[in-house]
């Protein structure tokens, strides 16, 4: 891997931590900000306090050494999230997919919590008991009609179980060989058949399995609320680190040796961006004759060469401002 795609991976890392504990989370921009730490403090009091860390990357090490132990360390972290996203993105869509058919419309939603053993006649040769959607504005109309819909409805066999904002849920019975033409004509009048046969065991199961899915994503919600913050922390300061080895390298290959230079952290704010850049310019535009070139071109129309942030001083960009990061 070349250094500017190991840099770039780093900063992608970085980044896709950062976004992935907000989707974790779930929460507001401030609760999760509180969770983006690196050593315990917020990101810009550890870039504005930053030291190099000799234990982890000791300095007597060649410079490809240190990079190989950052790359080795990121690729890890990367990694170790795609699996753990994967299982929990599995288990949490799998959850959120039995919450949709119990919520849903009476049209689509699941009827497990809503029925119950004593509402349908079971075990019958000829008699069954189906279930029907009918549009409030239709309840008169249904009560009128559903024992002529088709021959063989049981008289006065309709009872409402259940209804939500738009709809009810009405239970019928009649003869189990009249069934394909009471739903053509319930169809014909507005009123939805549900295609559900009762099954305790079943419906058990899908409570059950409900029941599992959030005790399961509760359980894992923890540990891998922890282990994003912990290695976020870690990924983060393996960036700085990585942003700090840059800067003496593009130093030393542009200004050569004896090291003769002094990096330092600007941060002003946004109105005082354009001024800042005209004194760095003026104080260090004798250093780089090339920049001259460069930096008269970035206001030529048509040209994108901004985006090449060349200037006679070495210059890297820290954005702290991680969550606005979009895939």
């Amino acid at each position: 891997m070349g250094s500017l795609d190991f840099f770039l991976l780093n900063k992608f890392v970085v980044k896709k931590v950062a976004q992935y504990m907000a989707d974790v989370l779930e929460d507001s921009r401030d609760k999760i900000q509180e969770n983006l730490l690196a050593n315990g403090v917020d990101l810009v009091t550890y870039v504005t306090r930053f030291q190099w860390d000799m234990a982890k990357y000791p300095i007597k090490q060649s410079l490809k050494n240190i990079s190989e132990i950052i790359s080795k360390q990121v690729s890890q972290i990367d990694n170790d999230l795609k699996a753990r996203a994967s299982a929990y993105n599995n288990l949490k869509g799998n959850l959120q997919n039995l919450e949709r058919k119990n919520a849903g419309s009476l049209l689509t939603r699941s009827l497990a919590d809503i029925v119950k053993k004593e509402d349908f006649i079971l075990d019958s040769e000829y008699l069954l008991t189906m279930l029907v959607v009918v549009p409030k504005i239709n309840y008169v109309e249904w009560q009128k009609t559903y024992e002529t819909l088709s021959e063989m409805v049981v008289p006065r066999s309709t009872n409402l179980l259940f209804e939500d904002h738009d709809s009810g849920l009405f239970s019928v019975t009649l003869f189990r060989k009249a069934i394909d033409d009471f739903k053509h004509k319930a169809r014909e009048n507005k009123f939805t058949v549900r295609d559900f046969q009762y099954n305790d065991e079943e419906m058990k199961a899908d409570k059950e399995e409900l029941t599992r899915l959030s005790t399961d994503k509760k359980k894992q919600f923890g540990p891998l609320v922890r282990w994003l913050k912990v290695n976020f922390s870690e990924a983060f300061i393996a960036w700085i680190h990585i942003k700090a080895l840059r800067v003496f390298v593009e130093s030393v290959l542009r200004y050569g040796l004896p090291v003769n230079f002094q990096a330092m952290l600007l941060q002003p704010h946004k109105k005082n961006v354009k001024k800042l850049r005209e004194v760095l310019y003026d104080l260090y535009k004798h250093l780089d004759g090339s920049a001259n070139i460069i930096d008269a071109a970035m206001d030529i129309p048509g040209l994108n060469l901004s985006q090449q942030e060349y200037y006679p001083y070495v210059y890297y960009k820290i954005d702290c401002n991680l969550l606005d990061f979009k895939f």
